[in-house]
């Protein structure tokens, strides 16, 4: 199993973006969260990657296609606003769970509309950057129910 990670715009200022919501962690700190997850839920591989460019979401999402088994996505700011990463995860039907570090239900309304969810079988909000940890792990079951029933 091969999982990639994605996430989107302002995500690497974690540590430095208003801590009282997202933490004092920092970016690398997710990135081994994420890492050290895959490890221990049996991934292959997993690839873990940040863009603030929707174009840039977008050519990765494309490129997973025949690669990679599982997404785990963030789409930050571009959650509430990016049918072209919906269209993307659509168009590429690889299993997908949503992940946010905030409990974005519990925000602004604009941030109530998840277009990249409408994609996802599963979402992990509220949970601080374990949720990657808890989205992996939701991503490889999912997996590995799906090989058995093969």
């Amino acid at each position: 199993m091969k999982a990639l990670v994605i996430n989107g715009p302002n995500l690497n200022m974690l540590g430095i973006r208003e801590p009282g919501i997202y933490g004092s962690d920092n970016y690398e700190t997710l990135v081994q969260i994420c890492q050290d997850a895959a490890d221990e839920l049996g991934f292959d591989g997993i690839e873990v990657f940040q863009s603030n460019h929707e174009g840039a979401i977008v050519d990765r999402i494309q490129e997973a296609y025949g690669s990679i088994d599982g997404i785990v996505i963030n789409p930050a700011a571009y959650t509430h606003t990016s049918v072209a990463i919906l269209d993307a995860l659509k168009a590429v039907a690889i299993p997908s769970v949503e992940v946010h570090i905030s409990a974005v239900e519990e925000r602004e309304d604009f941030r109530q509309v998840s277009y990249a969810g409408m994609a996802c079988f599963a979402r992990v909000t509220g949970e601080g950057l374990s949720g990657y940890a808890r989205a992996l792990e939701i991503l490889a079951s999912h997996l590995k129910e799906k090989q058995a029933s093969i």
